[in-house]
């Protein structure tokens, strides 16, 4: 041990000696290229004492650097991200002027702009060479987690023999992809807590919103009633409702809050970390529902962002994968284009910088937060890791550019793993999917026209001549718009169309929505024919379109197919017609929703293909999720062999909830506050 640490203290100073040497270096070279900034007298000196000088200066600088960083972000809590970036350049200017004057010799003199310039350079090549030498020294990023976790620990009192359970949840990880990832050797992690075993590996059944928002809305609060899609009108309300945006999410979760009767599974000494939504949890960071509110810097949505880059090391080592991760995309996306794959969706524009925020950036900070609370002690830990989904969205949920993502991931299991053997409390690690990916080209590549062309075909309405591109629905960018504090674009103006006559059309991977604005109630299979009479055959026979679900006066509710298929949504188990092909479970799905209040005049489920599993996304994805149909709806859990086996047919994120209130439960006494209802029923 004494051995190690003299190894460790070893290795510490030769990475300071190197970078102090190359700080100096790069100090000398810019000083001789750049004329407003000398290190020498006028008369000039000797080379020895230009060294010696640019030694001094390099080493102040980074001394003062080091001093200053933490306090700048502490200081700059309430200032925008790219402001901030900004200021750091003007402060480390300002830094490089007092280096210089408190230089023993006297010597050296910089013009203000230029010092902008030298310390920006100075700065960029200390941090490349430092990351360089320690990026992947993982013991070395333990031991700084834990120095400045030591700090929250000295605030609370001494860990409980009752152990802690972290939820960590890979954000699109079906059940399949996992178990192909274990095969293939990709993520040796998880095989080894399968093999020995210390897990059991259990999968689910999504509702039929297989999306985050359904999906983590019920598994944190215990409810996603009325949450029929990603994205959905409401008429009462005149807004369009947007899971990943932050004022939607905030409506959503005091929804749940108010329908389960309870704050959430977080609610005894949580942390929320990376989420949509908070799980009533004290210590939330990252978590989309309060990106909007005013509330201490602590709990913050951003704070994370702060609490983590506060240690120039962690900044390091992420910058320069961020880098490494827009290269990378870069290099994948062009390869795709060079060989002609198929399918294949632009990649363009912001998206290498979007990627790289998802599978580097918040995945770091995430993974982070998570260590910290773990070594604070908290008793849940709920957070969630958005990089595959991200990825699998625009390259495919089998594709290499996804299955490298995976084994970045299982890294990340591993170091938590770690970490939690030096923890105060034992922990029990629930790895868990919200739904899995479904491949497929999109509707608009194969049909040359997008759901809303079709529905305004079938109204008798004009159809532009060129398809225009749907949204993405990917979690990443409302987190890249909350880290930066811009707030989301998806606004109900942005789905106005031109008359309230006409519909309005929204996609939700490979679900469709139709509402009609200018009628306040939810639409008849009756009041739709009359109004516009093709229409609802127009989409039932399209080879694109699985099926419908429309209200109906004579039977409540109905499934519609090709070729005049109406089935009554009470027979579907006797008749399943165009939902076999979706497997069990596909009619209990769609007569949940059916129930909705905010339910559509129209929903539409793209066709799919069973023997390949494919289904045709309504947004611009080649991988999606959102509907019925293939891997979207089977998503994992996988749990300690300490705790109860999940019960057999599992199916829908409120079910998971009690699965995981369960667990929390035998830990050590309730942890959520049993409802009237649930004590009734008891």
């Amino acid at each position: 041990m004494v051995a190690g640490r003299w190894r460790r203290v070893a290795g510490q100073v030769g990475r300071s000696v190197t970078v102090w040497a190359v700080s100096t270096l790069t100090m000398l070279v810019l000083a001789g290229i750049l004329p407003d900034f000398q290190i020498q007298s006028p008369d000039g000196d000797s080379a020895t004492r230009i060294a010696v000088t640019a030694a001094f200066g390099a080493g102040a600088f980074g001394l003062l650097s080091a001093l200053v960083w933490p306090l700048l972000v502490r200081l700059f809590l309430l200032v925008p991200t790219l402001v901030l970036g900004l200021l750091v350049f003007v402060l480390n200017g300002s830094l490089l002027l007092l280096a210089l004057r408190i230089n023993p010799s006297g010597r050296g003199e910089v013009a203000p702009e230029t010092a902008v310039v030298v310390a920006a350079v100075m700065s960029a090549v200390a941090s490349a060479t430092g990351g360089a030498l320690a990026v992947r020294d993982d013991d070395a990023y333990r031991r700084r987690l834990y120095r400045l976790a030591d700090r929250r620990r000295r605030n609370r009192p001494p860990g409980p023999a009752t152990p802690g359970t972290l939820f960590l949840q890979l954000d699109g990880v079906g059940h399949d992809v996992l178990l192909a990832a274990v095969d293939k050797g990709l993520m040796p992690t998880v095989a080894r807590w399968l093999e020995r075993p210390t897990h059991r590996l259990t999968s689910w059944r999504t509702d039929w919103s297989s999306q985050t928002g359904a999906s983590q809305l019920g598994i944190l609060h215990g409810s996603n009633h009325d949450v029929p899609a990603f994205r959905w009108y409401e008429k009462d309300r005149g807004e369009v409702m947007v899971c990943n945006r932050p004022t939607s999410a905030v409506e959503l979760q005091r929804r749940a809050v108010e329908q389960a009767g309870h704050g959430g599974l977080l609610v005894v000494d949580g942390a929320s970390r990376g989420n949509l939504f908070s799980g009533g949890a004290e210590e939330q960071a990252l978590v989309l529902s309060i990106a909007t509110r005013r509330r201490s810097r602590e709990t913050r949505s951003r704070a994370g962002y702060f609490a983590y880059f506060s240690d120039p090391a962690n900044a390091v080592r992420t910058a320069l994968s961020f880098f490494a991760e827009v290269g990378r995309e870069i290099g994948q996306s062009t390869r795709a284009r060079v060989r002609k794959e198929r399918p294949r969706v632009g990649r363009g524009g912001l998206y290498p910088l979007v990627r790289a925020f998802a599978t580097v950036v918040e995945r770091d900070v995430v993974v982070a937060a998570v260590m910290g609370d773990m070594l604070t002690g908290h008793t849940a830990i709920y957070a969630d890791l958005v990089a595959y989904d991200e990825v699998a969205h625009h390259s495919g949920p089998t594709s290499r550019d996804a299955a490298k993502v995976l084994q970045r991931l299982d890294r990340s299991l591993a170091l938590i793993e770690n970490v939690a053997e030096h923890a105060p409390r034992r922990y029990r690690i629930v790895v868990l999917s919200d739904h899995g990916q479904s491949p497929g080209e999109t509707f608009r590549t194969r049909y040359g026209l997008t759901l809303g062309d079709l529905v305004r075909a079938g109204c008798g309405l004009p159809v532009p001549r060129k398809a225009d591109r749907t949204h993405s629905g990917a979690e990443a960018r409302a987190a890249v718009r909350a880290a930066l504090r811009r707030p989301g674009k998806e606004g109900r103006e942005q789905y106005r169309p031109a008359r309230d006559s006409e519909p309005i059309v929204l996609a939700s991977g490979n679900l469709g929505l139709v509402s009609f604005p200018d009628v306040h109630h939810r639409m008849s299979k009756e009041e739709i024919d009359a109004r516009h009479p093709a229409l609802l055959t127009t989409l039932a026979n399209h080879p694109g379109i699985g099926f419908l679900l429309v209200r109906s006066e004579e039977h409540g509710g109905v499934v519609l197919g090709p070729f005049g298929t109406e089935i009554p949504l009470d027979r579907l188990d006797e008749n399943p017609g165009p939902l076999a092909d979706f497997g069990p479970g596909a009619a209990e799905a769609v007569r949940r929703t059916h129930s909705f209040p905010h339910t559509a005049d129209i929903m539409v489920n793209s066709w799919y293909d069973p023997a390949e599993g494919e289904v045709l996304a309504f947004e611009e994805q080649i991988g999606s999720h959102g509907g019925l149909g293939g891997a979207q709806g089977k998503p994992f859990l996988l749990s300690p062999l300490a705790l109860s086996a999940p019960p057999e047919g599992l199916a829908g994120a409120e079910q998971v909830h009690r699965v995981l209130r369960g667990w929390l439960d035998e830990a050590g006494g309730p942890q959520v506050p049993v409802t009237a209802q649930e004590e009734k029923a008891a």
